[in-house]
């Protein structure tokens, strides 16, 4: 193959492992609006989100909440491309991508922090709902910001710590009405889940008294 061709060949590929990789993603949930049923359909996200919580001190419901208002549970999402004159797909606002809709250097900043490798990808759950619990952390650490304060993480996750400390999201109406709706959602999924969370404790098949006991 001559050398211009590689270009190509690599561009194929990219998009045959895009589309793939998509198809084999698991389907949003069919209720988003009740943590219940979500976990009732995708009962391996309780536990990503469970050991986000247990490692970074995020509640599981914000954890949620958070991912409902990015990426409405769609594992490849990403900002919609801009129109050049109006009519040609151009290029995207940011580089925002996955469940969690984390940007390349967020991202790139949690693999170093965290010694992650090639395996560690923004469209699996387990590693978005960690980045989630991380992003947070540092919040806490950095600016004060209570683990159970879902309107002001999300400023800070959505104007960056830079931004929160600035008060950018001030100069924002839209972003301030946004955490909001991801507060009063964190605390409707935390109510939700005070009624269902004993099942999904011990679901697997070797997790089983007294090794795993289910609270409530």
């Amino acid at each position: 193959m001559s050398w211009y061709g590689l270009p190509l060949l690599g561009l194929v590929i990219g998009t045959w492992a895009t589309l793939r990789f998509s198809l084999l993603a698991p389907d949003p949930p069919a209720n988003p609006d009740d943590i219940c049923e979500i976990f009732r359909e995708h009962t391996e996200w309780y536990d990503f989100a469970h050991d986000s919580q247990e490692k970074w001190g995020t509640p599981i419901a914000t954890q949620l909440a958070f991912v409902y208002y990015e990426s409405s549970f769609r594992s490849h999402a990403r900002p919609p491309r801009t129109r050049l004159w109006g009519l040609i797909p151009w290029t995207r606002p940011s580089t925002a991508f996955g469940y969690a809709q984390a940007l390349d250097p967020a991202w790139g900043e949690y693999l170093i922090a965290n010694d992650s490798n090639w395996t560690t990808v923004r469209t699996d759950m387990k590693h978005a709902l960690d980045f989630v619990g991380w992003y947070n952390q540092l919040s806490h650490t950095h600016l004060g910001i209570a683990l159970t304060a879902p309107k002001q993480l999300y400023l800070a996750y959505h104007e960056g710590r830079g931004g929160y400390a600035r008060r950018s999201f001030d100069q924002k109406p839209a972003i301030k009405t946004l955490a909001q709706h991801v507060q009063n959602r964190a605390f409707r999924y935390h109510n939700q889940l005070q009624s269902c969370e004993a099942e999904f404790q011990c679901w697997r098949w070797y997790q089983f008294w007294p090794f795993c006991s289910a609270e409530g």
